[in-house]
């Protein structure tokens, strides 16, 4: 069913509105709130990955105050367990009886700050989460909200205390995003708005309400078979790289992207296509999201590393070596 011109123009002033009041708040991270928005719109999760205080946390806690949604924030450390996250019993003393108290994760958007410093069962736990939208309690099961995003934040460059993240968890992850150092003139622009204590300013420009119609609006976006082929070919080549990259580059990986790359590429690029103003996808729409979609599900082995190739020139490889519908 094609969607209506009017249903595609008040999805664009909602994404409008969440683009320009990220953009008020964040200087020199664009892609991470376009990328943030396609998020919100999948109802998918996204891990950020930098160094420390490049405003990954900024970003999460702006994108979330823009929707006025429930806004839950876990500091991860090696000592929190899962019910810490997920919820517990507790006991009554008044009525004698053990009641269910679910945990922080009952919240629209979740940020999971520094995942990579709790522990392996904790990670777990979270990701079970993600996975099936509930949490168990005693026996009895609760849904979380139908808006619900997780944003997790990891510093890649401490290793002492922390349990990284392994490729099948990483996987779980709709979006991977790294950020770089902004520039110089980024940088001047973020000491300006820090002394004009911009962040002070937290208002709403859209509603949980909003983000469920972007969500509906999305699953009606039209994808053409031959854009879905071209998608199964992007992941098929990634399994495939001595038929699809040279050898010096196809001998670098381990192991290729699993079916849940094409589902996430494929309700990406509707998002992107949305976020665009069109209600069907083109070819642009699945390139643009490449690297976040495969940067986590493409595994690199040793030889990679100590030749410093990153996944980003893999990706672009296979993509060369795909032809374009």
């Amino acid at each position: 069913m094609e969607i209506q011109n009017e249903d595609l123009q008040k999805a664009v002033e909602i994404i409008n509105r969440l683009g320009e009041y990220y953009e008020g708040k964040v200087v020199g991270q664009k892609f991470l709130g376009f990328s943030l928005i396609v998020a919100m719109i999948t109802n998918g999760h996204i891990l950020l990955e930098s160094v420390p205080g490049l405003a990954k946390t900024t970003a999460a806690k702006v994108m979330t105050e823009a929707v006025n949604g429930k806004f839950s924030r876990i500091q991860c450390t090696p000592d929190l367990i899962p019910s810490d996250i997920v919820g517990t019993q507790i006991y009554n003393m008044k009525e004698n009886t053990f009641e269910d108290k679910i945990g922080p994760v009952d919240a629209n958007f979740l940020l999971l700050d520094e995942i990579n410093r709790s522990s392996a069962k904790t990670q777990s736990a979270m990701l079970e989460v993600m996975q099936e939208k509930t949490v168990s309690i005693g026996g009895h099961k609760y849904e979380l909200p139908q808006v619900f995003v997780v944003i997790a934040t990891q510093n890649p460059i401490e290793q002492e205390g922390t349990y990284v993240l392994s490729e099948a968890q990483q996987d779980r992850f709709l979006l991977k995003v790294t950020l770089d150092y902004p520039d110089t003139d980024a940088e001047i622009e973020i000491l300006n708005r820090i002394e004009k204590d911009v962040f002070s300013d937290v208002r709403s420009v859209a509603t949980v309400e909003d983000i469920v119609f972007l969500q509906n609006l999305c699953k009606e976006v039209y994808i053409d078979d031959s854009i879905k082929k071209y998608i199964v070919n992007i992941v098929r080549a990634t399994r495939e790289p001595d038929k699809s990259l040279p050898p010096e580059l196809a001998q670098y990986i381990a192991m290729g992207a699993s079916t849940r790359a094409a589902i996430a590429f494929m309700e990406a690029a509707k998002a992107v296509a949305l976020i665009n103003g069109r209600g069907h996808v083109t070819p642009d729409d699945v390139k643009v999201m490449r690297y976040p979609i495969l940067r986590h599900r493409i595994m690199l082995n040793f030889s990679a590393i100590a030749d410093g190739v990153k996944e980003e020139k893999i990706i672009d490889a296979l993509l060369g070596s795909v032809p374009t519908p």
